[in-house]
């Protein structure tokens, strides 16, 4: 399947707060909830600057879309939202709303979450594309393989190999597009940072507690199965979504998961706490969210690690 490349639209100011950083991930957020379905995962996302600036100066590679509340927008992408700190965040987002007549006491926001983000230098930026309508306010879908959307998607590729971005030998010229592209396109598995695991696997649970069923967003967290302090990747067949509590005990061994998707309690719970019957409760009983989607599942090959080498039996 070919990549396919969107084009959106942020601000000199956003830009330049991302600029730098070395980050592993940012959320390209909008004010407003709309769905974003152009891209599939791995597909390409250009950041194109507003008027008086117009050119291409970075991108990401599209995870996934979610609506979050403001809170949990900060909590999970912090100065990855392109500002400085919490206040400088809901001041811009909400002067967002305002100047666009939007509800402003809406609490949630569109998050166009991205991985390996790249910013280019200013004498680096890319002219946009000369089809580019004045009246796009969010952004635009364009062919790689055609027209300005492959003549500024071959230009990506020129600059990102000439940065050393992209570990292809930099003598490269910008018509040997096709080697370089082929190139690129082999490289669509991007690694997910911690923010966009919490997010896609909340998602995937649709929201919802695996063990307890819990819905109140606030305390519900993606737990690891597989640590990632023990080499467990962010990929959400390597998570499941619990509340606080059972995430505290499912780290500590007092509760697992076995493969065929059983809640297992460990019977030292209760050899070392007492009044543990709100949890003995869910021994044995399967697990009430599970991914509707085969990838987004618990694979049992962490499922495995975590009982061999977490639970307390």
């Amino acid at each position: 399947m070919c990549m396919e490349m969107y084009v959106g639209l942020t601000d000199y100011d956003w830009y330049k707060e991302q600029k730098d950083k070395n980050y592993d991930e940012v959320n390209f957020w909008k004010p407003g909830t709309t769905s974003f379905k152009a891209l599939n995962p791995n597909d390409l996302f250009l950041f194109k600057l507003k008027k008086p600036y117009y050119a291409i100066v970075g991108g990401g590679y599209f995870v996934g879309y979610s609506k979050l509340p403001l809170d949990m927008a900060w909590d999970t992408f912090t100065e990855k939202n392109g500002t400085k700190d919490k206040d400088a965040f809901f001041k811009w987002i909400l002067d967002y709303k305002r100047k666009n007549n939007m509800d402003v006491n809406n609490p949630e926001i569109g998050c166009i979450i991205l991985t390996d983000p790249f910013f280019f230098e200013e004498k680096d930026w890319i002219k946009p594309m000369s089809d580019w309508s004045g009246s796009i306010v969010q952004g635009k879908k364009y062919d790689i393989e055609n027209g300005e959307g492959k003549r500024v998607y071959e230009e990506v590729l020129y600059k990102l190999s000439k940065t050393n971005i992209l570990n292809v030998d930099n003598n490269i010229n910008i018509g040997e597009s096709s080697r370089l592209s082929a190139y690129y396109e082999a490289l669509t598995k991007h690694r997910i940072g911690q923010g966009a695991f919490r997010v896609v696997v909340t998602d995937a649970y649709q929201r919802t507690c695996a063990v307890t069923g819990e819905k109140v967003l606030p305390v519900l967290q993606a737990s690891h199965i597989k640590a990632f302090s023990e080499n467990g990747p962010n990929e959400v067949n390597n998570g499941i979504l619990l509340r606080s509590d059972i995430h505290t005990l499912f780290d500590r061994g007092y509760i697992t998961v076995d493969t065929d998707y059983h809640i297992d309690i460990s019977k030292t719970l209760k050899s070392d706490y007492e009044n543990t019957q709100d949890y003995d409760k869910y021994h044995g009983q399967k697990l009430v969210a599970i991914p509707a989607e085969d990838h987004a599942r618990p694979l049992r090959e962490f499922l495995q690690w975590h009982n061999d080498n977490v639970f307390r039996g």
